[in-house]
């Protein structure tokens, strides 16, 4: 129940358990106390009403001292197993997480979103932490010791008892019962603040697009209102849960209220004396001390329930399967009748049912109008995705039956968007092998005409090159890249739109770069600028998903069909440019 309810590990689960059970023996060595008091004051007692003579404190004062080493080594367990070791559970379900994450194929990423993806690994896990270390051992503890003290009171006096212990059951079905009205509110007000999240994100990333296009007002404008509309959906679910938290704790104080009374009638009529009724009523009221600080945090344990379930679906995603060897003859791509939907076999189809082979050693280019399918056989081709129908082989082998990891090791992929890290310029080119030596990280740069730039930079390979590079040009980025690509030495080579967004200079160097990258290699390479795939050994032209036409670019320039036409709608556009 555990697991399935807080997502919790095996361990997690048992150092819950353990937890619950320190927590209620600290509680009922609690009445250990009461239980000294009781007896020093009914001797004192009878020694004020009968005249007997003064009790011995020692016996007390072992008592009292046996009874603080007690309480000294159940707290200290009881501390230990809910703070000490829970903590290592939270870092066990985000790295839990993160190995779930990258065995997902990116499909999934597709359909998510960013934002909501790391509130789930950080927020949710950070919910559920504080909601099995502050609340559920608490919780549990007390309905262990609840229900320890309730048989040992109802067999020393039936009737304060159920004075005593009525509200218990009557407050915690009120609470519990309203969570189905709760439970909505909570995800509201996490949606209302991933909204939030989603506008300052897409604000930091698109700051200079909005100051450029003057729309600083318009913009402020929707985020301030995504932000008030966060603002009532918490205060709402933060009112709705404050009156069934304070409703539950008015219910479980009118025990004390019944109780009392119910006792002063019974010292009345002379069936309970003083003492036993107050030291009752201690008893009670370390019954519901624990309920009310759990009460304060119940919230947290039904927001953890719904963090569980968010958390549980990824666990419920399927894998990108993957356990055949993979020992390919050679390293031709094949696409065989290939179909593709990114809605599945119900979804709109990108490809219908796309045939060609990139030969290895050859560069084969894909071309076609945007939209058409060319960036998504790059994605198939890498299993990035998997085909709807058809087939997609590498030397022979089926893609989709081999594991994406051991696949990629194949493959260096350079996109026209580059991904860099907060690191040095070395460091960054090392992701392509990372047990590559320095000597062999420099003749990748070197390769790459990396030096060029470098030398410009006063640590050299060891400069920090800022977030995604935001140090470097558009050029210089793209190059470290390459030098990756170089540096990882991989058989096949995507290549999607890697110089469509350079100038002239930074594109020649480039140029010269992969030329060195894509020798001997099986090259598919996507470009919209048809110079880029003049030397290309083999074309095929997409067209709304179908393969148009396909051959060597003279024999397509020849025959004056969808690639001639392509070329030439270019230099229109080039000489009118001029």
């Amino acid at each position: 129940m555990l697991k399935e309810k807080y997502g919790l590990t095996d361990d997690g689960a048992r150092n819950v358990k353990l937890g619950t059970v320190w927590t209620a023996v600290s509680n009922l060595a609690t009445f250990g106390g009461v239980g000294v008091f009781y007896l020093l004051m009914q001797e004192l007692m009878a020694h004020l009403s009968e005249g007997t003579a003064l009790p011995s404190l020692a016996p007390y004062a072992l008592g009292l001292i046996a009874f603080i080493v007690i309480l000294f080594i159940t707290e200290y367990y009881a501390y230990y197993y809910q703070y000490g070791v829970i903590y290592v559970e939270s870092g066990r379900q985000r790295i839990g997480l993160a190995e779930r994450l990258r065995k997902l194929p990116l499909s999934f990423f597709g359909r998510r979103d960013l934002a909501d993806l790391t509130e789930t690994i950080m927020g949710d896990v950070k919910t559920i932490e504080h909601a099995y270390s502050h609340v559920l051992p608490e919780l549990y503890g007390a309905y262990v010791t609840l229900a320890v003290a309730a048989v040992g009171l109802f067999a020393f006096d039936w009737r304060p008892a159920l004075a005593s212990l009525w509200s218990c059951p009557v407050g915690l079905a009120l609470l519990f019962g309203a969570r189905h009205f709760l439970a909505p509110l909570s995800r509201a007000t996490r949606l209302g603040n991933l909204a939030v999240s989603d506008d300052i994100q897409e604000a930091l990333e698109c700051v200079r697009e909005v100051r450029a296009t003057n729309q600083e007002e318009r913009y402020l404008d929707g985020i301030r209102s995504d932000i008030d509309a966060a603002e009532r959906t918490t205060v709402k679910g933060e009112l709705a849960n404050g009156l069934c938290v304070n409703g539950a704790q008015i219910v479980l104080r009118l025990s004390l209220a019944t109780t009392v009374l119910v006792g002063a009638a019974l010292v009345l009529q002379g069936s309970c004396d003083f003492i036993t009724l107050f030291c009752f009523l201690l008893v009670v009221s370390r019954i519901y001390a624990p309920f009310d600080q759990c009460l304060m945090l119940i919230a947290e344990l039904f927001s953890a329930q719904t963090a569980s379930a968010r958390m549980r679906s990824f666990y419920e995603e399927p894998l990108a399967g993957g356990g055949k060897a993979f020992d390919p003859s050679g390293h031709d791509v094949v696409f065989d009748d290939v179909s593709f939907s990114y809605g599945g076999a119900s979804g709109e189809k990108v490809l219908d049912r796309v045939s060609f082979t990139a030969k290895e050693g050859e560069v084969t280019a894909l071309v076609g109008p945007s939209g058409s399918g060319k960036s998504t056989c790059s994605k198939l081709a890498a299993r990035f995705w998997d085909v709807t129908s058809g087939q997609v082989r590498v030397g022979g082998v089926d893609v989709a039956g081999v594991d994406p990891e051991v696949l990629l090791g194949d493959y260096a992929v350079v996109f026209q968007d580059v991904l860099l890290f907060d690191d040095t310029v070395m460091g960054n080119i090392r992701l392509g092998r990372r047990g590559a030596t320095d000597e062999e990280v420099l003749a990748a740069a070197a390769a790459a005409n990396c030096d060029e730039f470098v030398g410009r930079m006063a640590g050299g390979y060891q400069t920090m090159i800022g977030e995604n590079g935001s140090k470097l040009s558009g050029g210089e980025r793209q190059r470290i890249s390459i030098a990756r690509a170089l540096l990882k030495d991989a058989p096949i080579v995507l290549l999607d739109e890697a110089t469509a967004s350079l100038d002239v200079e930074n594109e020649t160097q480039v140029q010269k770069a992969l030329s060195r990258l894509l020798t001997g290699k099986t090259v598919i390479v996507i470009a919209h600028r048809m110079r880029t795939v003049e030397s290309a050994d083999k074309v095929v032209v997409l067209v709304d998903g179908r393969v148009a036409e396909q051959g060597a670019p003279c024999e397509l320039l020849a025959t004056g069909g969808e690639f001639a036409r392509m070329v030439e709608l270019q230099r229109e556009s080039a000489s009118w440019a001029l």
